[in-house]
């Protein structure tokens, strides 16, 4: 599966951004997606994850209340909606799919996009 991630930008702390990760390829009714994020000179790191069957999904503790993970069946995409946006949320943005939706360590997920950059000014 192909994964191509966009919506990132510049906004000001306490607004929103809305990310979307289209698939090609394969339908993402076959994995677990998930969103990851990477500040510089920081690891990769868990934000947010759904499952497809289900819809049951996983926050890390820094975004739970703010950001909202989603999916769209039929056009094979998966979404994150970020309010209350904060300077520690600045980071590049990576979709990713996988087999769980509880695997918050990034290693564990073999396909990526390409990320996409989100800048939160104080």
């Amino acid at each position: 599966v192909q994964l191509q991630a966009s919506g990132g930008g510049l906004v000001q702390a306490g607004g929103s951004l809305s990310l979307s990760c289209a698939a090609s390829g394969r339908t993402l009714s076959s994995y677990a997606t998930g969103w990851f994020r990477q500040a510089p000179g920081k690891e990769r790191e868990f934000v947010a994850s759904i499952s497809w069957r289900v819809s049951r999904t996983y926050y890390a503790d820094s975004v739970k209340g703010r950001f909202t993970i989603s999916r769209d069946n039929a056009k094979n995409t998966v979404y994150l909606q970020m309010n209350s946006l904060k300077p520690e949320d600045t980071a590049v943005y990576y979709c990713a799919a996988g087999d769980y939706t509880t695997s918050f360590y990034f290693r564990q997920w073999p396909y990526w996009g390409q990320g996409t950059q989100v800048t939160v000014s104080s």
